[in-house]
């Protein structure tokens, strides 16, 4: 007898959900790029990138990797707070060659100008927006319009990089900034509940109330860092805003019970990304204020710690989520949790505390920060290309 899925779909199974090709995209990125990085940053080999090599760097975090991770959370998210059938076939394919194409002309030689580079790299994200604008709309969904709003201010941060030239990684802070406040806004609304319903299938029944003058306030400060690191970058009023946010956040996070979900990693993962953000932020109101740690301390808390570890949490409990699996995480992606975790603390303080072995806690946190990426593909990519368990469309 035919199954839902084998009805609706003669696409193969990772087009059926928009979270299939771009977490398996964003998961074989950071595998490939990081490496990629880490041999040219030995000097082992040149690099003829349109960009140059920390440039490149910097802007396929962002625009590669990340991006990838938002575009799968979005492209599936939409569709469950407007209703909708989900986005899948040729629209998707569409979308994952478009960001394929954005790698490769940002990567690869290819012999186009840098008008053509830019152009094809930034396609990306309007097409994303006209994507999903329309059953936001459609559904009188305003209070979601917000993430509208951010994928324009990431387009216009990749914008002012390639209008600067593609060699400064200054224009790209404003992005940086935005996937902060993204996952913020997101932990916020998820970690609750998520630790909620968690507890709860251990026997403990509690509830996590939010106290939305709290949630309002840590969201204000972050928007502040935005603004100030636009206006006033680099100054006194950039230190003060990350260290009302910084405070806001921690006080955010203490009321979340993580402590009782060591039981769970796939939800103790999530208060971990979490509360990378305040480290970040205070690291970088400390370095502001004139504290002798490395510059990039604050920006690979965020990066390397935060927006890491949220994406691989979130990836890796959504993809089994709606594949119909238990929410429970394999063993491998276990083991994947602790390695980023461990990469990132590597990154950050490692410089801190011997500096001149710089270039060892780069090579170190490098690979094993790519390595947990690695177990996630390993593990995910037949989840990801094949139908769900239960038969269902999606």
């Amino acid at each position: 007898m035919p199954t839902e899925r084998s009805i609706s779909s003669s696409w193969p199974a990772v087009l059926d959900y928009g979270f299939r090709p771009f977490f398996l995209l964003a998961g074989t990125h950071a595998v490939l790029a990081i490496p990629i990085w880490l041999f040219l940053l030995q000097g082992f080999g040149s690099f003829t990138s349109p960009l140059p090599p920390l440039a490149w760097h910097a802007h396929e975090m962002l625009f590669g990797f990340i991006l990838a991770a938002v575009a799968g959370f979005l492209l599936t998210a939409v569709p469950s707070w407007t209703a909708r059938r989900g986005y899948a076939g040729a629209p998707l394919l569409g979308l994952t060659l478009l960001w394929i194409a954005g790698r490769l002309v940002t990567t690869f030689p290819l012999g186009l100008t840098a008008l053509m580079v830019a152009l094809i790299d930034l396609a990306f994200i309007p097409i994303l927006v006209l994507t999903i604008l329309p059953a936001l709309i459609r559904s009188g969904n305003q209070r979601n319009l917000v993430f509208i709003v951010m994928l324009v201010a990431l387009f216009s941060a990749n914008l002012h990089f390639h209008l600067a030239g593609a060699t400064k990684i200054d224009p790209l802070l404003l992005g940086i900034n935005v996937i902060l406040l993204m996952v913020a806004m997101v932990g916020g609304r998820t970690l609750p509940a998520f630790t909620s319903s968690g507890l709860k299938q251990r026997g403990i029944d509690i509830r996590i109330r939010r106290y939305p003058p709290l949630d309002i306030a840590t969201l204000m400060a972050i928007l502040a860092v935005m603004i100030v690191d636009v206006l006033f970058p680099g100054t006194i009023f950039a230190a003060v805003a990350a260290t009302v946010a910084a405070a806001l956040l921690i006080l955010r996070l203490a009321r979340w019970q993580g402590h009782r979900t060591l039981r769970d990693p796939i939800i103790w993962v999530l208060h971990v990304a979490y509360a990378w953000l305040p480290v970040g932020l205070a690291l970088k109101a400390a370095w502001l204020f004139g504290a002798p740690i490395p510059d990039t301390s604050w920006l690979h808390a965020l990066t390397a710690g935060a927006f890491s570890t949220m994406i691989l949490a979130v990836m890796s409990r959504a993809a089994l989520g709606h594949t119909g699996r238990g929410l429970v995480a394999p063993g491998l992606i276990v083991v994947a949790y602790y390695m980023i975790g461990v990469a990132a603390l590597m990154r950050v303080f490692g410089p801190m505390l011997f500096a001149e072995a710089w270039r060892f806690w780069m090579i170190a946190s490098g690979s094993l920060w790519s390595l947990a990426f690695f177990l996630f593909v390993v593990v995910y990519a037949p989840i990801l290309c094949s139908p769900r368990v239960d038969g269902r469309a999606g």
